[in-house]
């Protein structure tokens, strides 16, 4: 039918396109030897890496939940489009021209992509109008705040004006009333009227990881608009808030490079932070940092919990210091334990924000509030204390029992019985006295803790029958040769040579998974060479089968970059020689079964072929 992108047009952006390039947009990959990369999974919650890309055969796995797949796989998973639209937007990455089959146009796939462009094309709108007449109050109130005409480009501030400005520019465009609804842009009345839902505002570009504008944050600037301060995008199939953080795509590189995020409240607090020098700030929009903003975060700063490396993250939090900024606290504190990270509080002086901070008292004032944070659990623990008259003996009983489930919920025992120590100094109590009290709480508080890991491990899914996976191989040294030979083969195939791969296909394998990876690799040899070669395997293997080529695909190589090539030759030889044992075996026991003298001409060919064997060892192994 008209419309569908060409095969070999998909094939050749999937050859040009870098998996770890895609990847690394959402998930800080490091090298796990032998040219594959490893990261947190950006589809499940887990502390220690598992999820691999192999950028040379251009496929991911994750060891733990299981998804894998391309690089089209990837995005219609990480970003809900279609198959369609992911090789659209990689194409267009690349700068290669799609053709459709009949001639026919690109069709439309959903109203992700239409919504996307719609966003860009109102960014585009609402920064050119910040230089208006109409838009001086945006441009006072930035000034006042101590960002120039270059921090509002750098941030992509814009204005929108009042009277349906907007909506009649994308309508020029070729946008329809229903696309513009749909992304959030325009609203519509009771009577059905549609009407800017951004008037009169300072606008703010909210960008997700990979920098596309998927929503806007707009300032209230004048008296007479009734709607509150902050006016957010609505919920979208491109906008989530609970899932995005404002300045995540200037601040990723950092984040992922220094292992640390500052979390701030606002537009302005972030702009500040940045401009400052502090480039990891980011902020949610206009809803509470959740469950959802730490899976994202984690996975860019590659948080991962293990004894090595636990003490190397930072996540900071800058509060306001009215109830709301306490009561944002609170929640912060409550799901602290899910960072493997430590968790800092920074409180400026005089309970200024950071766009207040640095307009008052300059860039130095900033950067020293986040070098001076303190940890989260002191924050939380000084906070509980603050609420009671520590001069009086009920004052203290009083605050030793509110503070003791705080640092009960520690999980870090060494940590716990610092906090133990410090709590006691704070109260003037017995240290004993203080360890009984949080030792009473630990017994039910820090099991029952919305936050704690043993409350939060995943359900077990009901049993079923697993399909064949890497981990489920036996490790006997036949199996584990096989299983290399394979990986060597899918991984690096020009490395390996046509040659020795299509010997290696008709040996005998004694793993019947295996042997059915080794057949499907046999059937599709002869495109050894194509980009799509793995791909190819796994259209060939039986369904269930997929995830095992996938996962041979991308499991880590045991050998250096610069000797893959040798070590890939010389696993698939040894499996070839270990065949010819075989056989040399099975030909040494048919002579001892025939009477040379009965059977003359088969007693010499078959020494003929022992000849031919032993020849073709000395071959492979010289």
């Amino acid at each position: 039918m008209a419309g569908l992108i060409r095969r070999s047009d998909i094939d050749e952006v999937r050859s040009r396109t870098n998996i770890a390039d895609i990847v690394g947009d959402y998930v800080t990959l490091k090298g796990a030897g032998g040219g594959s990369m490893k990261g947190l999974c950006p589809f499940h919650e887990e502390r220690s890496p598992s999820f691999h890309v192999r950028p040379q055969v251009g496929f991911y796995h994750c060891f733990g939940c299981g998804e894998g797949g391309d690089v089209f796989t990837f995005l219609m998973k990480m970003d809900h489009v279609s198959f369609a639209e992911a090789v659209e937007r990689m194409a267009a990455r690349i700068g290669f021209e799609l053709h459709y089959e009949d001639g026919g146009a690109a069709p439309d796939h959903g109203n992700r992509a239409r919504i996307l462009s719609a966003n860009k094309a109102a960014e585009d709108f609402f920064i050119a109008q910040l230089g208006s007449p109409e838009a001086e109050p945006g441009r006072q109130f930035l000034g006042q705040r101590g960002f120039d005409p270059a921090a509002a480009a750098r941030f992509g501030v814009g204005f929108a004006p009042r009277g349906g400005a907007l909506g009649r520019h994308l309508k020029t465009l070729g946008y329809s009333d229903e696309e513009l609804i749909t992304a959030g842009l325009l609203g519509k009345g009771d009577r059905g009227d549609v009407y800017d839902r951004f008037r009169g505002r300072l606008i703010w570009p909210i960008r997700d990881v990979t920098g596309q504008t998927v929503g806007f944050g707009a300032r209230k600037l004048l008296d007479d608009d009734q709607g509150p301060k902050y006016l957010n995008t609505p919920e979208t199939p491109v906008y989530h808030k609970s899932q995005v953080l404002y300045g995540l795509d200037l601040a990723k590189r950092d984040i992922s490079k220094g292992k640390q995020v500052v979390v701030v409240e606002g537009y302005t607090d972030v702009m500040a932070c940045h401009l400052a020098g502090i480039t990891t700030a980011v902020a949610t929009c206009g809803t509470a940092f959740g469950v959802d903003h730490i899976k994202v975060v984690r996975r860019v700063m590659g948080d991962v919990d293990n004894a090595d490396v636990r003490q190397t993250g930072e996540v900071i939090f800058t509060f306001d210091p009215d109830e709301a900024g306490q009561k944002a606290a609170s929640r912060a504190f409550a799901e602290e334990q899910r960072f493997a990270a430590q968790t800092f509080v920074a409180i400026a002086p005089g309970g200024l924000d950071p766009c207040d901070l640095r307009l008052e008292r300059g860039d130095d004032a900033v950067r020293h509030m986040i070098t001076t944070r303190k940890p989260m659990f002191e924050f939380m623990i000084r906070r509980v204390l603050s609420g009671f008259d520590l001069e009086t003996v009920e004052g203290r009983v009083a605050a030793l029992r509110a503070a003791a489930p705080v640092v009960a919920g520690i999980r870090d025992r060494a940590l716990a019985i610092g906090y133990v120590r410090n709590l006691a100094g704070w109260l003037g109590m017995d240290p004993d006295e203080v360890q009984r009290a949080v030792a009473a709480r630990s017994g039910g508080t820090s099991a029952t803790r919305p936050n704690d890991h043993t409350e939060r491990a995943p359900q077990q899914a009901p049993e079923r029958e697993a399909a064949p996976s890497l981990t489920a191989l036996p490790t006997d040294p036949s199996t584990r040769l096989e299983r290399d030979a394979l990986m060597a083969i899918l991984q690096y195939p020009g490395e390996v040579g046509r040659e020795l791969v299509h010997r290696a296909m008709t040996v005998q394998f004694g793993d019947r998974t295996l042997s059915v990876v080794r057949d499907a690799v046999a059937a599709t040899a002869a495109e050894l060479a194509a980009g799509d070669f793995v791909a190819r395997v796994i259209s060939t293997v039986p369904g269930p089968y997929a995830t095992l080529v996938t996962q041979l695909s991308v499991a880590p190589i045991p050998e250096r970059p610069e000797l893959i090539a040798g070590y890939c030759r010389g696993v698939v030889s040894s499996l070839i020689d270990r065949d010819l044992l075989r056989i040399t075996r099975e030909l040494l026991g048919s002579l001892q079964r025939i009477d040379s003298a009965a059977e003359p001409d088969r007693f010499a060919g078959v020494q003929r072929e022992l000849v031919r064997v032993e020849a073709e060892r000395r071959a492979l192994r010289g």
